[in-house]
């Protein structure tokens, strides 16, 4: 059985890898590493369904099962695809953030992958454990003994850019033999991004305005640059992020943001009560072109922090707040 062939290597290793794995509260915090995905190639929905995949977005090599019964999943964004895949009937378990996924099955077993069970997931016998990024602790792979005893395990990082949320879609689309309803999802994800961005093209030059979004407040603000998702949708609806020219997810400090002077301010906060009155309320912001104008706006959390298909709704939402008169 597959647990006998993993067990000696659990006895030798867990309390290593275990160590190695930090605790995070935070699912924000833990997308503050955006990582470049593999380039995959896609057979169009009409043709004959395409060879399984032999390396997942990492570019990791992985062997995937011909029946895919049992899988799962470690990060919400994950099990959302899967879900909007038809696949939820094969879900046996899934990470504690995905509770709170629209048509999650609550009653599966829920668990940390970041300091995940070995045993426990050996017992549930997945033919396949679709992975995150987000669930390393820089180089360390909390799922390498699993893997080790046989079982597929198939990474996909944090998607960058709206051509990466495609792929990741249609990717997981190959790996479960579901590639015309992933199709569907993009070609549909698409046209929705070309009608916000052919809107946009019709923003004068004087209207166009600056956006600062904020992702977390405690320890620090939390925002982002250019090389993430976000920041193409801020680009996407006709506007300039303040941060543009800095890379990646980035903590930032209230002078940063003072001295750019958002014509915007965006949040997805949704830990704390109020977080719009609480940025009225910092020491100096009401100086704010933002907060004098109360151009400051909610952005749905899941939306805007997941990179699947339904990030859509988000950047809807962005577009419709920063340009109203727009984006009716």
């Amino acid at each position: 059985m597959l647990k006998n062939r993993i067990l000696p290597l659990l006895a030798a290793g867990v309390l290593a890898f275990l160590a190695g794995c930090a605790d995070n509260s935070s699912e924000a915090l833990s997308s503050a590493e955006a990582v470049g995905s593999s380039p995959v190639s896609f057979a169009p929905a009409e043709s004959q369904p395409a060879a399984l995949p032999v390396q997942d977005r990492e570019g990791n090599p992985i062997s995937v099962p011909d029946k895919l019964e049992r899988i799962i999943s470690t990060a919400p964004s994950n099990t959302e695809i899967l879900l909007a895949l038809g696949l939820g009937d094969k879900l046996i378990a899934m990470d504690i953030y995905s509770a709170d996924v629209e048509g999650a099955d609550t009653a599966l077993p829920q668990m940390d992958f970041y300091n995940p069970d070995g045993e426990a997931i050996l017992e549930l016998e997945p033919d396949l454990i679709l992975a995150s990024g987000h669930n390393k602790i820089g180089a360390d792979d909390p799922l390498a003994l699993l893997k080790e005893a046989g079982i597929c395990i198939a990474y996909i990082p944090s998607s960058s850019s709206t051509q990466s949320i495609c792929d990741d879609i249609l990717f997981v689309g190959q790996l479960t033999g579901t590639e015309p309803a992933a199709q569907a999802l993009v070609e549909d994800y698409q046209k929705q991004l070309e009608q916000i961005r052919a809107i946009a093209q019709t923003i004068p030059e004087e209207e166009r305005k600056t956006v600062y979004f904020e992702l977390d407040i405690s320890p620090n603000l939390y925002s982002f640059g250019s090389g993430t998702f976000l920041n193409e949708f801020i680009e996407l609806i006709g506007a300039e992020n303040i941060f543009a020219e800095q890379e990646g997810w980035l903590s930032c400090g209230s002078e940063a943001v003072l001295e750019a002077n958002p014509d915007v301010i965006l949040t997805n906060v949704s830990y704390i009560d109020a977080p719009i009155e609480e940025i009225k309320s910092r020491e100096g912001w009401n100086a704010l072109d933002a907060v004098k104008n109360n151009q400051i706006y909610s952005i749905d959390t899941n939306a805007s922090s997941r990179p699947t298909h339904k990030s859509i709704d988000a950047l809807w939402q962005m577009a419709k707040a920063v340009y109203p008169d727009y984006y009716a």
